[in-house]
């Protein structure tokens, strides 16, 4: 009796196993055949590379007129971390999240993630490098294309609201609206703030990856569409130590200065950074603005 028992203990054992989630790679390449076959899986190709992002995605985004598409700020303290001791690191954790922030907006959302994080290949350490936001500009070509999505509203917040504005200087004209909060912007010279906020040693020329040549929205601006319906709206805390305000707020006077749509307001946010927004302006902005309100 006692074997059976064993038997039984050892296959319900395997059995669990089994049906253990797998967690979502980080920084690891992924062959496109084995891109393509993945759920939420898209090879995104760009000039002087390709990468394998993965999305995922509340209900209701096929032939969706609108779809908030979420950009997660940098992640780069967790690069080094077992992919199963990251927070939320499965696919159904991350599809879940999707359906939440859908259900709270109330608009179809899709949670695109960024090179080397969440199951997309590539190198985080590399963010704000062209390369990065030229993957996410591809892998946007293609959901939009298999989904017949008619527009996307960005949400981006601090190394994802970068991201989102790079987009929009990329020459995108299906853009409705972008939020923007907590951006990093003037890339090089917040890097030298920064770093003399901190007591470092300064390192002129390269940005807080220690890479040079990153590539600053701010100096991109004129790739932006017109596009007299598109609203771009930048939200900040003017204590951010992380993402100095001024710097969100001359990217704003930029984008007024061109001609574009574009509000900035300023939010609560957590001490002692005052990075982190408090109450979820970004969202509340992002979901009117899909309603085609003005937040």
């Amino acid at each position: 009796m006692w074997r059976i028992a064993l038997v039984l203990a050892l296959a319900l054992t395997a059995a669990s196993h089994a049906l253990a989630e797998v967690a979502l790679p980080w920084g690891v390449e992924i062959p496109r055949e084995d891109c393509e076959l993945s759920a939420g899986g898209v090879w995104s190709e760009y000039d002087g590379g390709a990468d394998c992002l993965r999305y995922f995605a509340s209900p209701g985004i096929d032939a969706a007129a609108v779809v908030i598409v979420v950009l997660r700020g940098d992640r780069d303290t967790w690069v080094g971390r077992k992919p199963e001791d990251i927070p939320r690191n499965t696919s159904s954790a991350q599809t879940a999240l999707a359906g939440v922030l859908a259900e709270e907006m109330g608009f179809p959302v899709i949670i695109l993630s960024r090179p080397g994080t969440f199951g997309s290949s590539g190198d985080h350490l590399r963010r704000r490098q062209p390369e990065e936001f030229l993957a996410l500009a591809g892998a946007l070509d293609d959901i939009r294309a298999d989904h017949r999505i008619g527009r996307f509203v960005l949400m981006g917040h601090s190394g994802g609201a970068t991201a989102a504005a790079a987009l929009l200087t990329l020459g995108r004209d299906d853009i409705a609206c972008a939020v923007l909060t907590s951006g990093a912007f003037d890339l090089l010279e917040r890097a030298e703030a920064l770093r003399e906020a901190r007591g470092s040693r300064s390192r002129p020329g390269l940005d807080l990856t220690g890479l040079p040549h990153p590539y600053d929205p701010m100096e991109h601006l004129d790739g932006i569409v017109d596009d007299p319906q598109r609203l771009i709206v930048v939200i900040g805390n003017r204590d951010d130590r992380v993402t100095p305000f001024h710097f969100q707020r001359r990217f704003h006077e930029g984008l007024v200065a061109r001609g574009h749509r574009a509000e900035l307001r300023e939010a609560a946010a957590q001490p002692p950074g005052f990075h982190d927004l408090l109450g979820n302006p970004g969202a509340r902005a992002a979901a009117e603005c899909a309603a085609g309100g003005t937040p």
